[in-house]
């Protein structure tokens, strides 16, 4: 016997400039999820550089009967997502503070700790509720936004994962006024991708604003993050297979070499840089397919420059980067499904794609 069913699940986005004031989002947010306690883990890159923030989250938490021990403070960046350390420390502090599937894990910081902490949570007594706060512009622009988890294993990104919709997420701006120059840039390259796919407008604006967001203006970025994060929750909720149960990834335009060029340069090139690499190697490649127009790739690869990515690297001439395409697709699964362009707002899927023109966009851009 077949016996359908569904589950409903509100995707909740939240943006706010003070998410820890009295009556603020994060209160909002707690009324409405009734959490019986409440575990804080903070990414340590944060939690070094910029103290008004911690400074606000501690006074929350002491406001905040259901907290139940001080914010955890976890390793950032990609490194945090290469071992099973932090997930076995979040584990631990679930077991801990008997952290049930009637509380709450607040996780704050990138992308990668976002990853984690998120993957934590949903093994943990079979999903315990997240909020996400996102504190770089790529993950309150995109991964953030997401419902997946992950770790890497076997020299391969994301290998050990999840798909876990989280509670909410809180999107802070202001927590974009401290990063380094690097991670203030690198939520544009996945603003840009979806812009690509989805929206000319949103790409129209990156390029007028260019100047301003290399000046690092605040409002500027607020609104190219805003529509990113919009864009990403539109495609999660209307339809757009979130679970990832079809053969297409259309979010991932491009990354089948960033995540390869990711592990090839041992992460040293960071998830923004290697996604504008990727882009770059695409669009080129979906030129000399015949599929789309020089001048949209040119643009797009111009633009990326101004920005400050780069759009090679020494290793994109190593041979082992070609087996990231059927790394991508057996993360998937089924036949070989890639993303190209045939037009602004026109992505197109083909199901392979030869050696000889990927090296072609590769020598293009060398």
């Amino acid at each position: 016997m077949d016996a359908p069913f569904s589950i409903q699940w509100t995707h909740r986005l939240r943006f706010s400039v003070n998410p820890f004031a009295k009556h603020d989002v994060l209160d909002t947010l707690c009324k409405e999820l009734l959490p019986i306690k409440i575990l804080v883990v903070v990414d340590d890159g944060l939690a070094e550089s910029n103290q008004a923030f911690i400074d606000s989250l501690h006074a929350w938490c002491s406001r905040t009967e259901q907290v139940c021990a001080s914010p955890l403070v976890v390793a950032g960046g990609e490194k945090t997502k290469n071992s099973f350390d932090t997930v076995d420390l979040i584990l631990e502090a679930v077991n801990t503070y008997s952290i049930c599937r009637k509380s709450c894990i607040i996780a704050i910081g990138g992308g990668a700790v976002l990853d984690a902490v998120g993957f934590a949570a949903s093994i943990a007594h079979r999903g315990v509720p997240i909020i996400r706060m996102p504190s770089t512009s790529l993950s309150q622009g995109d991964s953030g936004v997401g419902v997946k988890n992950g770790i890497n294993h076997f020299g391969k990104k994301n290998f050990i994962g999840t798909f876990n919709p989280p509670f909410a997420v809180v999107n802070d701006i202001t927590l974009l006024k401290s990063l380094p120059d690097e991670h203030w840039r690198a939520g544009l390259s996945e603003a840009i991708k979806v812009a690509l796919i989805k929206d000319s407008d949103l790409f129209d604006e990156i390029t007028t604003n260019a100047d301003a967001l290399n000046n690092r203006d605040i409002k500027a970025m607020e609104s190219v993050l805003k529509q990113s994060a919009l864009l990403h929750l539109q495609h999660i909720t209307n339809g757009g297979d979130p679970f990832e149960t079809l053969e297409s990834r259309p979010l991932d335009f491009g990354h089948w070499s960033a995540h390869k060029l990711e592990q090839l340069t041992d992460y040293e090139v960071s998830h923004g840089d290697a996604v504008a690499i990727g882009l770059s190697i695409d669009l080129l490649c979906s030129v000399k397919l015949g599929t789309l127009n020089e001048d949209i790739a040119s643009r797009t690869i111009s633009l990326l420059k101004q920005l400050g990515f780069p759009t090679m690297h020494t290793e994109l001439s190593n041979p082992e980067l070609l087996l990231g395409i059927e790394e991508f697709r057996q993360h998937l699964g089924g036949k070989l499904t890639l993303l190209m362009l045939k037009d602004m707002q026109e992505p197109v899927d083909i199901h392979e794609l030869d050696a000889s023109i990927v090296r072609q966009a590769i020598a293009e851009l060398m």
